[in-house]
Order: C-alpha cells, then structure tokens, then sequence
C-alpha cells in the first residue's frame, strides 16, 4: 500500500498543502521547527485517528483555525481509497470512502503505518507505559475488535477506579458495585491479554530473526508478556477469568486502601532478554538500539504477513540516531517494498543506494517543494 496524494488543511503549520508521492522512499529535508514532524504526523493521524506527539487533539489545529482537515488518497491491491479525518475543537469525524464511519474504531486500519522516531529507541529501557501504547496501537491496526475491547476496558476501569476512591473514602460502603466493575473489568481484561499474547508470538518470530542478523549472528532476543495478573499463554479464557477472580478477591481490600485498580493489561509490560540477560538493565545501548529496531522491522513484516500488503514506514529523524551499520541494515531491508517516509536536516552524511533513488522535498516554514 502507499498515500498516492496528500491534503492538509490548516494542521500545525500547513496552512494549505496538496502534494503527490511516489511508492518508494520520500525524503523531507528542513531545518528543525519547519513542519517535517509535522508531515510525517499527519500520515499518522491520517491512519491512526491519534497523534503520536500528543493525546491533546486541538495541538494539531492551526493556532487561529477551527479545525483541521487531513485527505490521503491511498492505493491498495490496485484501488485507491479515499480517506479524511476532520479535526474540530470538539472531536474528529473520519469518512473512507466518502463515507462518514460510526465509530474511528472501524475506520483504524484502513492506511498501515510503522512509526520509527528517536523516543522508539526508548522502547527498551523507558516506561512499561511506552512499552503498552506500543503494543495497543499495533494490534489495533490490524484487529478492531481488539481495539473495541482496549477502549470499553478502559471505560470500565475509570468507573471502578472512581468507586474504589468512594469506597476508600467511606461515601460508599456497597460492595456489590465494586464486584459487579471488577466481572465487566475482568470480561475485557483477558480477550486483551489473549491477543496481546498471539501478537507477540508472532513478532517475537519475526525479531529474533532479525535481530540475529543486525548482530551478526551473536545474539538471540526473546520478547516476554509480563502481566501483573499469573496467566500464560497457554491458559485458555476461562482459566485466566478464574485466575483473575482470585486474584481480585484478594487484593480487594488492599485495593480499596489504595482507591485504585492495581491489577489488569493497564500493569502489564514487556521484557527484552539477549542471550538470556535483561536488556533494559545489563544490555548496552548499542543492544537496546539494535532490539529497538529489530521491533520496528519485525512490525513491517507482521503487518504484511497479517494483511497481506506492507506498511507505509515514516523514520522521523531516526537515521542520524544510528551507527552507519544500523541505517544500511535499515534501508536495505525497506528497499524496493516498503514506501518510506525520511525526515532529516540534511543527507550528506547517509550513503545508501536507496537515499539516491528517493524522491527529495524540502520544507520550509510550511511549505513544501
């Protein structure tokens, strides 16, 4: 798949912007403070109906506009897709098709984007919190139903968290609430865990892979499930909602001493281990680096392997983050298949024969030629 054309309309600072791209690697070269994130973040919200930069959607809007209005014309398996996400101070509306969509949950997925910018190298060694958001936005791309589950356990765990402050605080001394959030809560809980389960299954078969070859056959990367709950894999439905149920039971009162939820997928994390050791405490940064991008490659070929088309990858700045080894092992890998997105401040110091056959823009306060 690749965005055959690209519309913005009043988005950070593209006051107006209408440009054509080609399938192959695009490269967007500016000075910092110029609009190159900007672009690349637009893509973004075009496929994901969220920023990656910030949860606060009026930041996207131009700063004396009402709204924003980003349109991608998107080719795949030879039929191009109309897609349009509107911006307003008071939500978003998405239309693929000309159609406006009921839900964004059932517009998500209709453009499959791969993220790579320099806070991704921080997918290791930074918060559990970086390490959730990245396995939600990925699976969400490809399953709706797992995104419909993220955002109904999401709900139900702010109504529980509330009732736990009213229980902590003695307003409420009705338990039967609290059991009637924690069944819902558990409901959601483990169809999340499931598939969170199965996703990285298979993207630990596609890192170990990779990662094998950027370290020159001298490392092996395992990618472990870690959930605050005692459930594996193997662990059918029902066994995991009894193992829960247990679990609440006896938490409950410590839980009502803290009035929060302090079990569930919004705990859970990811573990990273290179010949058996813990990158995010022993692993070099060269090891921490190598596993970043390991992760992001190993996405590019999931998603082809789950929808049978590759992603459409956007490198913000993450080229001069790695060694000349890690880029050409980078490009190299996207070369020919995936329609890339670059951004830089210059490409004199990056030699690759993919660089040569880009398509080359600069851009400047806004504006790109």
């Amino acid at each position: 798949m690749h965005i055959k054309r690209l519309d913005l309309k009043n988005f950070r600072n593209y006051n107006q912007l209408s440009i054509p791209f080609e399938n192959k690697v695009n490269v967007i070269i500016g000075e910092n403070a110029q609009g190159k994130t900007n672009l690349l973040e637009a893509i973004y919200v075009l496929a994901m109906a969220k920023s990656h930069r910030t949860s606060n959607d009026k930041e996207l809007i131009h700063w004396d506009k009402d709204y924003a209005k980003i349109e991608g014309w998107v080719e795949k398996k030879n039929n191009t897709i109309p897609l349009e996400l509107l911006i307003t101070k008071k939500g978003k509306k998405a239309k693929c098709n000309h159609l406006e969509q009921v839900r964004l949950s059932k517009y998500i997925g209709n453009i499959n984007v791969v993220m790579f910018a320099p806070e991704d190298l921080n997918l290791v060694k930074g918060s559990p919190g970086i390490r959730r958001r990245f396995i939600d936005m990925e699976i969400g791309q490809v399953s709706p139903v797992y995104l419909n589950n993220i955002s109904l356990y999401q709900k139900v765990l702010h109504q529980r968290n509330q009732y736990l402050k009213l229980l902590q605080s003695k307003k409420q001394t009705d338990m039967t609430m609290l059991d009637i959030y924690t069944e819902q809560l558990i409901e959601f809980a483990v169809k999340i865990i499931k598939k969170r389960f199965e996703f990285l299954h298979l993207l630990q078969e596609w890192a170990k892979t990779i990662h094998f070859s950027i370290s020159r056959g001298l490392e092996n990367l395992q990618i472990y499930y870690k959930p605050s709950v005692d459930v594996s894999e193997e662990d059918d439905l029902s066994k995991m909602i009894n193992k829960y149920q247990d679990k609440f039971i006896n938490q409950k009162q410590k839980e009502i001493e803290r009035g929060m939820t302090l079990f569930g997928p919004h705990r859970d994390d990811l573990l990273f281990e290179i010949n058996g050791r813990d990158v995010q405490t022993f692993g070099s940064q060269g090891q921490q680096r190598t596993t970043a991008l390991s992760v992001k490659l190993a996405e590019i070929e999931l998603i082809n392997s789950e929808i049978g088309e590759f992603p459409i990858l956007l490198l913000d700045d993450v080229l001069s983050e790695l060694d000349d080894y890690r880029q050409s092992h980078l490009l190299s890998t996207i070369q020919g298949k995936v329609q890339t997105f670059v951004t830089t401040t210059n490409i004199d110091g990056i030699h690759h024969e993919t660089l040569t056959k880009a398509s080359i823009f600069q851009v400047n306060n806004g504006n790109l030629i």
